[in-house]
């Protein structure tokens, strides 16, 4: 059985597999890499400053002739966040003075010295990450650049839509509940991706095999993606069995050889289990699944809680960038789905894209006979 759906005729690809956009690892050479062997290759960008995104999306054009997308975060899911405080009454930025004694005090505790930066370039931004101008700035790039696709990976793209449409870009949006499937589909997106809560990162409270049937019953003629926790063909063929046309897949190409993440990030995706992975704020401030580790014990075992989005990630910036200097798997192993437990070494994206596809073909292949 040959793995086709109608996502393929809508992206232009010959599997109906996308790479999750995922920060800091799905980098160019990982998504030509995906896009090349025949999926859809999806830059993960939502931290990227306006100048490397530019650069970001023409390298993937000299590495790929294929389609390919570009994933980031929109302004008002943010605004939200932080808009809320970091408890009934409480003011984000005072807030912030405490935590940032805790991040120091861990630091301290762990032998970490402070991570210095190196010095921008005259070319270098001085754009805050997450501010409203940042996302201006990112979405004048996707947009001159006329990417082929682009992904919100929170929030609604709607009000861009019109100048994607213009350009030929394809549109889709993330999202974890039906209400929010519902609000994307209203401005006729090209696809939805329903993750659930098994997925890496930022996820949804509902379980991946009952969201995805729910969002394809809501969307009507919308394809829909499903993602959460599949990392090989089984469970691509599982999401396409429940209605979806494809499958957004992270974490299985987080232990490609093409991956953006570290040496020591790639052998604790290969070393964990299922049960490796915890929810939790303490890097970014939303729930995330990411792979325990001292950091997230620590704001367990605390009586303060993490600030909202992007409050937290001015805390755990510091402590996350020095244990990636020093190689510390104890202190930031990374975001990671509860598939890893199925991920046992590092491999070239093609190799993993094929042995995927043609998992998902002979699973595919057993169903329609037992049919």
């Amino acid at each position: 059985m040959s793995l086709k759906s109608s996502i393929c005729d809508v992206f232009g690809i010959e599997y109906p597999i996308v790479l999750a956009g995922m920060g800091g690892a799905s980098t160019p050479e990982l998504a030509a890499a995906v896009s090349n062997a025949g999926g859809l290759g999806v830059l993960g960008a939502a931290a990227c400053q306006p100048e490397q995104l530019r650069e970001w999306i023409q390298r993937t054009r000299s590495l790929t002739d294929k389609p390919f997308g570009v994933d980031t975060l929109l302004p008002a899911s943010v605004r939200r966040a932080a808009q809320k405080g970091a408890g009934e009454g409480e003011d984000p930025m005072e807030a912030l003075k405490g935590h940032m004694a805790f991040a120091q005090s861990f630091m301290e505790r762990e032998g970490l010295e402070k991570y210095t930066a190196p010095a921008r370039n005259e070319s270098g931004s001085n754009l805050q990450v997450f501010s409203k101008e940042f996302f201006d700035a990112q979405m004048q790039v996707i947009i001159e650049e006329k990417v082929p696709v682009y992904a919100a990976g929170l929030g609604n793209p709607g009000p861009w839509m019109e100048e994607f449409r213009y350009n030929g870009t394809r549109v889709m949006a993330v999202v974890g509940a039906v209400r929010h499937a519902v609000q994307v589909a209203s401005i006729r997106l090209d696809a939805i991706v329903a993750q659930g809560h098994d997925a890496g990162g930022h996820n949804s409270p509902v379980g991946t095999m009952a969201l995805v049937p729910q969002v394809v019953d809501a969307v009507g003629d919308i394809p829909v993606l499903g993602a959460g926790g599949i990392s090989d063909g089984r469970g691509v063929a599982a999401v396409m069995m429940l209605g979806a046309a494809g499958a957004w897949i992270g974490s299985a190409f987080l232990a490609a050889e093409e991956s953006g993440i570290l040496p020591h990030q790639r052998q604790a995706i290969v070393d964990s289990t299922e049960e490796g992975t915890v929810i939790s704020r303490s890097v970014t401030g939303k729930p995330a699944r990411i792979i325990r580790s001292k950091w997230t014990d620590a704001w367990e075992q605390a009586d303060i809680s993490p600030l909202p989005m992007p409050f937290q990630g001015m805390v755990s910036g510091q402590v996350m960038a020095a244990a990636s200097r020093d190689g510390r798997a104890d202190v930031n192993p990374g975001f990671a789905g509860q598939g890893i437990g199925m991920i046992n070494k590092v491999r070239p994206a093609r190799e993993i894209m094929e042995d995927i596809v043609a998992s998902a073909e002979a699973t595919l292949s057993r169903a329609t006979y037992f049919i």
